[in-house]
């Protein structure tokens, strides 16, 4: 068994982007500036946030935090994008989910400028993804796909199963993994809650690379996979001892992967890159570096 390190991944591809940064304001040229709007005081919310702004200042980026009270107005915070949308100092913005519920969250992504879009939710950017066009790609399933080439993770030609089809993970890690990027070629099937147990225990058994999404804490039991699988985790889960888990039972199912991903430590590192990643295309497609 061998552990896809999403720490070691991520330090690794944080340390390059600060590189090429580097070399770009040595040029005579600003930083990649990425903007975060924070709605409330959700406490997973702060974590994510802090993460991504330590993460910018470790890339070499300008970054702020935009903190609006949880009464906020769709309208107001429609207003805010509007105006970040026009602010050429600001490559990348984010909205960190979830959302109050007087705000329709499909409405704010869609107000994102494309070209700003470094989370890659707009309908525009996924629409490009899907159609193999170049594209922001949304940054936890790009995460995996950066995960899976860094260690070398054979993909083309393999049997991909997802479990789980949210617009976040299930969705857009299919279609990656099964169209011709950088990593991909496989063949892919997606799995969700309204798939037959019997399906699913036949889909699993006989995937050499299985990709969870579930959150539901130990989903993935050892009958549900063949010796020397591949397996993402992405759920995090926090149980009432306050240990957070994913949706492997990481301890029985291990001995029996090739590679697994640990939780934490695996693929929440690698969306946070992948969020690095998306900003300094937009910086550099701004600049015409790309």
């Amino acid at each position: 068994m061998n552990l896809l390190d999403g720490k070691k991944c991520a330090d690794s591809l944080i340390a390059g982007i600060a590189k090429q940064v580097a070399r770009h304001v040595d040029a005579g040229l600003r930083k990649p500036h990425m903007t975060v709007i924070l709605v409330g005081n959700h406490a997973p919310s702060e974590s994510y946030v802090k993460s991504k702004i330590t993460t910018c200042s470790l890339s070499g980026f300008d970054s702020n935090l935009i903190r609006l009270p949880e009464s906020v107005t769709e309208k107001e915070l429609l207003a805010l994008i509007a105006e970040i949308n026009e602010d050429n100092s600001t490559d990348g913005v984010i909205v960190q989910l979830p959302l109050p519920k007087q705000i329709n969250a499909q409405r704010v992504i869609n107000a994102i400028s494309p070209d700003k879009d470094i989370d890659g939710f707009h309908p525009t950017n996924f629409g490009r993804m899907a159609l193999g066009q170049k594209a922001f790609r949304p940054a936890t399933a790009y995460g995996i796909c950066k995960l899976l080439q860094f260690y070398q993770v054979p993909v083309a030609g393999k049997h991909c199963v997802v479990i789980g089809r949210s617009n976040i993970v299930g969705k857009p890690i299919s279609i990656m993994l099964s169209n011709d990027f950088d990593i991909g070629n496989a063949t892919v099937t997606l799995t969700h809650i309204e798939t037959p147990r019997e399906l699913l225990l036949d889909e699993t058994r006989r995937a050499d690379i299985v990709i969870v999404a579930v959150g539901i804490p130990g989903f993935v039991t050892p009958d549900m996979v063949k010796d020397g699988v591949t397996l993402i985790d992405v759920g995090i889960n926090r149980l009432e001892n306050g240990k957070i888990v994913g949706d492997v039972a990481f301890d029985a199912v291990a001995p029996k992967c090739e590679w697994i991903t640990p939780v934490p430590g695996g693929v929440g590192r690698m969306t946070v890159a992948a969020l690095m990643i998306n900003t300094l295309a937009a910086y550099q497609n701004n600049f015409e570096l790309a």
